[in-house]
């Protein structure tokens, strides 16, 4: 197995080898007809591709690169999962270091050793340098309501104007003309941060985008490391050899030297142009909104470079592996700092963000619910929406697990937060408000006091006859299904909240934990696609509710049984399609994309 990529094209080439990728020779439309295929192909768990010939570019693309586990092991080498447990044990066994411990860990010790950033005067990523042209790059319009092109995979170089530590982050780059883009510094990001400190300088805002970089890099990239924790240096990490900079052609900051492409130029501080929409992660179209305006000086790239590329969109797309993975490498660190933690994890089929499960071995009463507010400050964590709270022991990858543990331990009047305007991912479109909107944590942790017995819902009744009758007690419910033994979905046509409401109110009921209402367009009985039309489709303060609301005081006490409102309401952006005459036109020439 190789063990050092040294540019996107190696592994690009070396996936080739292995049968991981294949070469699609037919003409290619960037225009709708890329995504499709890539969608599909994930579905259908087919290879990376590499597209040969794309229209209107000279260059070719490859795209789904890390759209399996498979791939993204292939491309660290290892099991994702292998580096955070070794990076976590390797703290917990060097402290006190001694020269005996660094002996059993000479490997990890190398590893260490790799981290800090190699200068050279050149690279690959400089072998040809052109006056800009993005019209040139065959870069994608993913889908029919976007407001235009938009590289998908940049990787961002920035430094802080103030004390020149270095962040590499991905943002999406709308294409406003040939040597403009967007610069989409969503909150909580760190070249957004970087930008903010120039911004109150009054100075332009020099940054590179490097487009296709080695595998490690790229991890490093869209890895949620805590602030001021170099990228460029975990990238090291990661591949066991040190990455490699070279200074910018022109511009004062060093770039990673063996890009495919390199883009050079700067932010002027105080200029915003509209940017968007575009369809995001979520499964949505982000509305479109002012943001800084990136002007691209000068243009670089390998002599024989590949465009890198992805799309998002309703999961699974290829975010899902690179998520997973990232969080298999950082989530065990968060043990450092929350030691009661056993386990964690975010939900891709939830766009991450809006679930997070933690196991917690709970050493006195409420320290979950401890745990859950320390997480909800930290870094990118602090973007979460809903964290729901199990023992240890559970599988928090399982939902039919956690669901359970929600039905057996979770009652809302002791178990129930809900924490209004607080700050909350740009793309959440749930609240009418950017990066304004609200978060809630349920403890379903198995509680030890003699004063709280377990609340262990018991639920009868609820096979198919009784999901029909369902259907006629509101002529908007179109159909009903029971999932997880514990979760009740209705598919509501039109407003979901008197349906919920009024579901939640009826006896043989109160022992579901959550009714959740969904939108005709959401299917009840395919997980994926459930727990996706769940939750982002609602906003905690406004669209959950439960069977008896009360004020003891000022403060809000919950009773019964908890209730969604995940429909699809006015003002919410659409979720994303592609229109049937781009479908049928993949649908023709399917067959020609996979010819040997």
């Amino acid at each position: 197995m190789k063990t050092d990529f040294r540019t996107f094209k190696d592994f690009a080439r070396y996936l080739e080898q292995v049968g991981e990728l294949h070469r699609v020779t037919v003409e290619v439309d960037p225009y709708l007809e890329i995504t499709e295929i890539a969608r599909r192909a994930i579905r259908e768990r087919k290879q990376a591709i590499w597209f040969e010939r794309v229209k209107g570019s000279r260059y070719p693309l490859v795209i789904n690169a890390f759209a399996s586990d498979l791939r993204c092991e292939l491309a660290l080498q290892r099991h994702p999962a292998r580096l955070g447990e070794e990076l976590i044990r390797f703290i917990g066994d060097m402290t006190p270091p001694s020269p005996r411990r660094m002996l059993h860990h000479r490997g990890f010790m190398r590893r260490l050793l790799a981290t800090p950033v190699r200068s050279v005067r050149s690279g690959r990523g400089r072998e040809v340098r052109e006056t800009p042209d993005l019209d040139s790059l065959p870069v994608l319009t993913c889908w029919p309501e976007d407001g235009g092109r938009f590289i998908t995979l940049p990787q961002v170089v920035t430094y802080d104007p103030l004390s020149g530590k270095r962040n590499m982050g991905m943002y999406r780059m709308h294409v406003f003309d040939r040597e403009t883009t967007g610069m989409h510094w969503q909150i909580q990001k760190g070249g957004g941060f970087h930008f903010f400190q120039a911004e109150k300088l009054g100075q332009p805002f020099p940054l590179a985008v490097a487009l296709g970089t080695d595998p490690a890099l790229l991890f490093a990239t869209i890895a949620a490391l805590p602030e001021n924790i170099d990228e460029a240096m975990f990238a090291g990490f990661l591949r066991g050899s040190r990455m490699e900079f070279m200074r910018g052609a022109t511009i004062p900051i060093d770039v990673p030297a063996h890009a495919e492409f390199i883009l050079e130029g700067v932010v002027h501080p105080g200029e915003r142009r509209l940017e968007g929409p575009f369809g995001d992660h979520f499964g949505h179209y982000s509305h479109a909104a002012e943001f800084p305006v990136f002007h691209i000086q000068t243009l670089t790239h390998r002599r024989d470079p590949v465009y890198p590329a992805t799309v998002v969109g309703i999961p699974p797309m290829e975010d899902k592996f690179l998520g997973d993975a990232t969080q298999n490498i950082l989530g065990p660190l968060v043990r450092l700092i929350h030691a009661e933690i056993t386990d964690m994890w975010a939900y891709y089929e939830a766009g991450f963000h809006n679930l997070l499960v933690v196991a917690v071995d709970q050493r006195y009463a409420k320290e979950s619910m401890k745990t859950a507010l320390g997480l909800m400050g930290m870094s990118q964590l602090s973007l979460t929406k809903c964290i729901v709270l199990v023992s240890q022991g559970v599988n928090v990858r399982n939902f039919d697990e956690v669901a359970r543990e929600i039905r057996d331990h979770f009652d809302p009047h002791f178990d129930f937060v809900m924490i209004p305007r607080v700050p909350l991912d740009t793309l959440d479109f749930t609240s009418h408000t950017m990066n304004l909107g609200s978060k809630m944590i349920l403890d379903a942790t198995r509680k030890t006091r003699p004063d709280r017995p377990e609340t262990r819902r018991k639920v009868r009744g609820l096979g198919a006859r009784a999901l029909r009758a369902l259907r006629n007690l509101d002529r908007r419910i179109v159909d009903a299904s029971f999932a997880h033994d514990t979760m009740l979905l209705v598919k509501v046509r039109g407003e979901g909240m008197p349906v919920v409401r009024k579901l939640i109110a009826r006896a043989e009921l109160q022992g579901v934990a959550i009714v959740a209402a969904v939108s005709e367009d959401v299917d009840i009985r395919e997980r994926e696609n459930y727990l996706w039309g769940v939750f982002t489709r609602f906003d905690c303060e406004r669209d959950v509710c439960f069977t008896g609301q009360r004020l003891i005081g000022i403060s809000p006490v919950y009773t019964g049984v908890m209730g969604i409102d995940a429909t699809w309401k006015r003002g919410y952006p659409k979720a994303l399609s592609m229109p049937d005459d781009v479908v049928a036109r993949v649908d023709q020439r399917w067959e020609s994309y996979w010819q040997p």
